[in-house]
């Protein structure tokens, strides 16, 4: 089972950790989770290990407590043959095919073949380590082949109809007289939850991790105007107090965004007179004044949901064959806008991609960017966004009367 340690002497043993029926550590999970890349997220991690755990089990139950991490010390193929095509074979004997089997199959394979390159390396005499590649070739022809079901195509990236986002301008401005929340804490709360995702293009994770102070500012000399930019990382000023820990994916996720003007004031405008005197240091609250839990957030876009009228939830599930608005919906359509701004600078399109990398905190090699390139060329947004996203009339128009 998945277990959750927290001490100083163990550092290997800090965070989850898979122990078996006994309470016990199990050895070769807790080495593999130690290499993992430093960059993965806790929940990240966490879902591995809860993916790899179904394996372990499965093989407790096939080969006895304990036997699959001593078939790794001694590198024993038929072992953990066995132990795989048995997993292998429950998985697919499921009574319906799901891409989580598909995902738990190849945690188990990287597992044990992660492990395996490792325990090849530690031997050092040449014809102990030559017949150990071997077993090692032989264990990776038999099983890296193998899949559950058909993979999945890429998902279609989409971004939400242009009437869909006009509406939801109308419906989420706080002085709205058919704003769905109730008082005016909750609605400015929520239109900067709707702000910053669609203008910034942030996860819920990377959100919710924001300090009060996210966004800066500074004189700019060359252009004679304030510049404001946030840094997307976690807050150092406090340790996360919440149960359910949003988290930012990896590190090409901590960047350096500008913000517009006009969205810098919206935030502002909610530190200073609606986030209120709370004993925190993150920006957005929730109801009751603690930092506010990812859960809340897909309750608050479901509430959204309900509020659009029929006509627009049929065009929203004929557009993205989605009937729901959700947070990572903000996000496809800001990154569909700002590739489109992009390329109708003249930018080339690789150059394009690339600044959209760091935009939204992808990799250099990812491959999301082609994935909102084809969806930039379905969606022609261009028509709706014009040339300014940050300072559309349709911003300026649903800001309150103060912020003119």
């Amino acid at each position: 089972m998945l277990a959750n340690f927290r001490t100083l002497s163990l550092p290997a043993f800090r965070g989850p950790v898979l122990v078996d029926t006994l309470g016990l550590p199990r050895y070769w999970a807790v080495v593999w989770a130690a290499f993992l890349p430093a960059d993965l997220a806790p929940a990240t991690v966490s879902k591995k290990l809860s993916q790899l755990e179904a394996f372990y089990q499965h093989a407790d139950t096939q080969l006895g407590l304990g036997r699959l991490d001593d078939a790794l010390a001694d590198f024993d193929v038929e072992v953990l043959s066995t132990a795989l095509e048995g997993y292998f074979l429950t998985l697919r004997n499921l009574p319906s095919f799901t891409p989580a089997s598909e995902d738990r199959w190849q945690v188990a394979l990287q597992f044990i073949t992660e492990i395996a390159q490792r325990v090849t390396r530690n031997y050092l005499q040449l014809g102990s380590l030559t017949v150990l590649s071997g077993k090692f070739e032989r264990l990776e022809l038999l099983h890296s082949k193998l899949h559950i079901g058909k993979r999945r195509r890429p998902e279609q990236i989409r971004s939400l109809p242009a009437d869909v986002v006009e509406f939801l301008y109308e419906l989420l401005d706080p002085e709205s007289r058919t704003n769905p929340f109730q008082n005016e804490v909750s609605r400015w709360r929520v239109y900067v939850l709707f702000i910053l995702m669609l203008h910034q293009g942030l996860r819920r994770g990377e959100l919710l991790v924001l300090p009060a102070d996210a966004i800066k500012s500074s004189f700019d000399r060359d252009l004679q105007k304030e510049r404001f930019w946030m840094s997307v990382r976690y807050n150092e000023y406090e340790d996360d107090p919440r149960s359910s820990k949003p988290s930012i994916k990896n590190a090409p996720s901590i960047r350096q965004l500008p913000v517009s003007e006009v969205v810098a004031l919206i935030v502002q405008e909610y530190v200073s007179n609606y986030r209120g005197r709370v004993g925190h240091s993150f920006l957005i609250n929730s109801q009751k004044s603690a930092p506010m839990s990812p859960e809340a957030v897909s309750k608050t876009f479901q509430k959204i949901t309900n509020s659009l009228p029929t006509s627009l939830r049929k065009l929203l599930l004929d557009h993205t064959r989605n009937d729901s608005v959700t947070a990572h919906a903000m996000r496809h359509t800001c990154a569909v806008v700002r590739l489109n701004q992009i390329l109708a600078e003249g930018v080339e399109m690789n150059d394009a991609l690339q600044r959209l990398r760091a935009f939204f905190g992808w990799s250099r090699d990812s491959e999301m960017p082609l994935r909102y390139a084809r969806a930039v060329f379905e969606d022609r947004l261009s028509s709706v966004w014009r040339n300014e996203f940050d300072e559309r009339v349709s911003v300026l128009r649903s800001l309150p009367s103060r912020l003119k």
